[in-house]
């Protein structure tokens, strides 16, 4: 790319987007985004990115549909001024638990967000730990999917200990838990559950060996907190000396704040993708920013080098 970076942000996590243009050492582009007396969502440029390469901050967290407005929003406005290359950078995907039809007469919201971010004139995709890798497959653009593991395991190692049990709460979460242990060392155990109705978690049994030892649950997310709590409720009755947990995206919604800070979870090491609740309890979080990491992205975008460095 010849043109300039250009980086732009919604109101969805400001202060992670301000990281951003700290550790790229520029400033944030000037912009309009807000809503109208009738509610609806605006968004003004208010810089000329005529051939420049731009890119778009935003999680769609909550309120998702507002904050995922105001993303396809800024890249229409991007794409109408002309910009040469609109990259939509979106630390938590939302709607990405929507990957798939679990019974009949449902969208697969996961695919229609893909499509309502092609349609809005978005190039390229940079995103943080999707859900189900599969969705990288619903775009017929480039899609940058980074890895958060990477930084948890070696937080978790500095900060707690190389002879733990990595735990996957769930078999679909076994590659990511062995990319933990294989980073952060220690030995692993699988748990084995069922979602019986939405959001709703029931454990079934585990593989592995926890009695007297350090556990870590590692999962992509944690949303009403149902596995997690399930999950260390189960090591604690299997002898772990002490239960930690590992996640990307802390989405904490319906009463999880109040289960966390009721269960047997001692320390939780999660990602800055999602903008933490004001009631979270700090004195169990331990936050890991991947503002460095995104940025570091961003620039290898911009000038067209290799983003699998990153995944080292």
């Amino acid at each position: 790319m010849d043109g300039r970076l250009q980086v732009f942000a919604g109101n969805s996590h400001p202060r992670l987007a301000a990281q951003i243009m700290e550790t790229l050492e520029a400033p944030l582009g000037r912009a309009v985004v807000g809503t109208y007396r009738n509610g609806e969502t605006r968004v003004k440029l208010d810089e000329n990115v005529r051939g420049s390469d731009c890119f778009a901050i935003q999680s769609i967290c909550a309120p998702y549909d507002h904050h995922l407005m105001e993303l396809l929003l800024m890249c229409d406005a991007l794409r109408r001024a002309s910009a040469a290359r609109i990259t939509a950078v979106i630390p938590y995907y939302g709607y990405a638990k929507q990957e798939k039809k679990t019974t009949g007469r449902e969208p697969i919201s996961a695919k229609l967000v893909a499509n309502l971010l092609c349609t809005a004139g978005v190039d390229r995709v940079l995103t943080v730990d999707l859900h189900a890798p599969a969705i990288e497959g619903f775009f017929d653009i480039p899609v940058d999917h980074l890895r958060a593991t990477p930084l948890l395991a070696r937080h978790f190692r500095r900060e707690v200990m190389e002879s733990a049990v990595v735990v996957s709460p769930d078999s679909g979460g076994v590659a990511r838990a062995e990319d933990f242990r294989v980073r952060a060392g220690g030995a692993l155990a699988i748990i084995s559950k069922r979602h019986p109705e939405p959001d709703a978690t029931e454990t079934l049994e585990m593989v592995g060996d926890v009695d007297g030892k350090v556990a870590v649950i590692v999962d992509d997310m944690i949303s009403t907190g149902g596995t997690l709590v399930a999950a260390a409720e189960l090591l604690k009755e299997r002898g772990a000396a002490e239960i930690h947990a590992a996640a990307s995206h802390g989405i904490f919604a319906g009463d999880a704040l109040n289960a966390l800070a009721a269960s047997p979870v001692s320390r939780l090491f999660l990602c800055d993708t999602i903008p933490l609740p004001d009631a979270a309890p700090r004195q169990k979080l331990e936050t890991i920013t991947v503002a460095p990491l995104l940025a570091e992205a961003i620039m290898r975008i911009h000038k067209d080098l290799s983003i699998s460095a990153l995944f080292t």
